[in-house]
């Protein structure tokens, strides 16, 4: 069948429109303007036959992002799930927190970092993941591992950050570490590569996507200083962990030339790529890029 996607969820942490938040975008969503529309948290599902899927991060909106997409539907006459693995690429709150939706005793996988599964470790409610059942695999970036039969995978550093709850009075935002990584996915012909979360684009880290035949890249901010002019943060993308998708250094600018499929996902409420027809939207698009939406299904 060759490998599948479906984008899960494309927003950033909190969603669009988010719960509390009355910016122009948002404003947009809570009247029902038809040029948005609603956005769960990033997540990603992958399948190489149809019937097994690996989830890329499990996002708090996890159990509606199931109930949304039939064919992660259960099976079986009483209970069973074709969820067979679990990859996360870091453990913040809006990778991991939809573990919790899968604490009703099924098995799957669980691969990450060591840094990522220490996190998930250190917190107590994730004890509520069976051991004899949920099986967690430390994945040294740059080996390669199967989380599905078929299904080959690939853990890379990203520059970016440890995860907001772990942070110390000055972090390094822009550190390539095991806390922050991408995951390439290949079905043998075939590459999808995955990076919800960039600081920036290294030599060697733009060699790597360049290879993509699809690749869903970090698009949380169209500016660097957009929550700040926008009244809904105090902090710059970069200083969250994210480059801006415009600028001089931003990712349209960095990944310029590069081929193959490129998507836009992790897209936080306060970015006017949301808007279907707005002047960002056209801008990327005549790009060769695209914007990530729920329920996008992508086929190799």
């Amino acid at each position: 069948m060759g490998l599948i996607a479906i984008v899960l969820g494309s927003a950033a942490g909190g969603g669009y429109p988010q719960w509390n938040c009355r910016c122009s975008v948002c404003r947009l969503a809570w009247a029902g303007d038809p040029r948005v529309r609603a956005r769960t948290q990033a997540s990603l599902a992958v399948s190489v036959d149809g019937e097994r899927w690996a989830l890329i991060n499990a996002a708090p909106d996890l159990r509606a992002q199931i109930q949304a997409t039939p064919r992660l539907h259960p099976r079986g006459e009483s209970r069973g799930s074709p969820i067979a693995a679990v990859v996360l690429t870091g453990g913040e709150i809006d990778q991991t927190a939809g573990l919790l939706n899968l604490r009703e005793r099924s098995p799957f996988a669980l691969y990450a970092t060591a840094t990522t599964l220490a996190a998930v470790a250190g917190n107590p409610m994730f004890g509520v993941l069976a051991s004899d059942l949920v099986r967690r695999h430390a994945i040294v970036p740059g080996a390669r591992f199967a989380p599905l039969p078929g299904l080959d995978a690939e853990l890379f550093m990203v520059p970016g950050k440890v995860p907001l709850y772990l942070e110390g009075d000055d972090p390094d935002t822009a550190a390539e570490t095991a806390a922050n990584v991408g995951v390439e996915l290949s079905d043998g012909q075939r590459r999808l590569l995955y990076v919800p979360g960039a600081a920036a684009v290294t030599p060697a880290l733009r060699t790597r996507l360049a290879h993509a035949d699809v690749l869903l890249f970090d698009g949380t901010l169209y500016c660097d200083d957009e929550m700040i002019r926008s009244g809904t943060g105090e902090k710059t993308g970069r200083r969250m962990g994210h480059m801006p998708v415009d600028g001089p250094d931003g990712s349209l600018a960095a990944l310029a030339g590069v081929a193959g499929r490129k998507i836009l996902v992790h897209i936080n409420n306060t970015n006017p790529l949301l808007v279907d027809g707005s002047p960002e939207r056209r801008r990327v698009e005549a790009a060769g890029w695209h914007v990530a939406f729920d329920g996008m299904e992508i086929a190799l």
